[in-house]
């Protein structure tokens, strides 16, 4: 396994949104994280104008939410061949963010009209909105409540009946704290987080908020190849039944498979 000091790794990851891709750095004694690879198991292949910003998996396939003013959906997307096979239209004016399954509904959030969606599971057939506060950007399902990232490095708990906040959690690594929290998923009592506009996910602590490990995307960003600067890692769904874990991107061709492994060094 390849220990990184998270400090001397990524500090290219906390810059900002225009930093160019971090390369590599060498191993430091102090406060160690490990860095995980992913290995590609499977591909399959996503539409390439899917501004991806929320990816679930149930009902043996993805729901997928799409952002962009005037493009925003929430769609059914078959696994096999990245068919959609059923859709639901935002509101044109409002850009489409986080997505979560709560029970029969799946909730969708918008970018910056504090508006939450409502969708019954099966059909997609709007059943309700509800107000949040603040800028709407990942979200999953805790079990008992829905978490959120709006782009800080504070993480918000929702009550999924209502929408209110019922509590935050401070994201750090060797006590700095992680912005630009973007996509989130829930794998086995760990909340996993795309950060924006880098080849990396953190694996987050859900009591304390501490990143107790770093997955890194490069080689799958390599393999994409994308021209445009958007098209940036986003999109991680958990199949916690047949314990398969996946990623995408915006506008990326394919959705991958991918088991996480000490990375090798």
């Amino acid at each position: 396994m390849r220990i990184w000091s998270i400090l001397s790794a990524l500090p290219v990851l906390l810059a900002g949104a225009a930093a160019p891709v971090p390369q590599a750095a060498p191993p430091a004694a102090d406060a160690p994280v490990p860095l995980l690879a992913a290995h590609v198991v499977a591909r399959y292949p996503h539409d390439t104008r899917a501004f991806t910003e929320g990816l679930i998996f149930a009902d043996g396939g993805f729901y997928e939410s799409v952002g962009r003013e005037g493009e925003s959906e929430v769609r059914r997307v078959r696994l096999a061949d990245g068919k959609v096979l059923a859709r639901a239209t935002i509101p044109p004016a409002q850009f489409g963010e986080g997505l979560a399954r709560w029970g029969d509904q799946l909730i969708s959030l918008t970018w910056h009209d504090g508006v939450a969606h409502r969708w019954d599971r099966k059909t997609l057939r709007p059943i309700g909105t509800a107000r949040f506060p603040g800028e709407g950007w990942g979200l999953a399902n805790e079990g008992k409540s829905l978490i959120e990232s709006d782009g800080s490095a504070t993480l918000k708990r929702f009550d999924p009946a209502t929408m209110r906040v019922t509590g935050r959690l401070a994201v750090t690594i060797r006590g700095k704290p992680v912005d630009q929290l973007n996509e989130l998923e829930v794998v086995d009592g760990r909340i996993l987080a795309n950060v924006w506009r880098t080849p990396w996910i953190v694996r987050i602590d859900p009591t304390s908020g501490k990143v107790d490990a770093v997955v890194d995307l490069r080689p799958i960003v390599a393999e994409v190849k994308a021209t445009d600067p958007e098209a940036v890692p986003n999109g991680i769904a958990w199949d916690e039944k047949g314990r398969r874990l996946f990623i995408t991107g915006k506008l990326w061709p394919t959705i991958f498979e991918v088991k996480l492994e000490p990375a090798a060094g």
